[in-house]
């Protein structure tokens, strides 16, 4: 009998203890949820601005940030910062800087070691 009882209040407390894991589940898997509809929103708000942007870039430059960015993991364009490639974490040699520098502003200019479309700021060290 006393094993009986002492089986009985075992089975409660470990119904107890399910059921308080569960409720930590169910409220990790809300969060997880919640979380997954925000980054949801985000891409699509995301996707849109990229669409706009892409509408008024020419379709030969497009194209070949596609194809670098198919080639380079990801990213097809690096910027460039403080004279070095933030695609391959470069830093660009003085020939390569002059030539950036004697560049128009519309050429597109490329990393000649990664390859990758550079983007050129106020920071990039020119």
């Amino acid at each position: 009998m006393e094993r009986r009882e002492s089986a009985q209040e075992r089975l409660k407390e470990l119904t107890e203890r399910v059921a308080a894991v569960q409720t930590k589940v169910d409220d990790a898997t809300a969060r997880r949820d919640a979380a997954q509809a925000e980054l949801d929103t985000e891409s699509a708000s995301v996707a849109k601005e990229r669409e706009l942007v892409a509408g008024s870039v020419p379709a030969d430059l497009i194209k070949l940030y596609e194809k670098l960015r198919e080639q380079q993991g990801g990213v097809g364009a690096a910027r460039l910062y403080q004279r070095k490639c933030e695609g391959c974490h470069i830093e660009l040699n003085i020939t390569e800087l002059n030539e950036v520098r004697a560049a128009a502003a519309d050429t597109v200019v490329r990393c000649e070691n990664c390859r990758r479309i550079l983007v050129r700021t106020s920071e990039s060290g020119l």
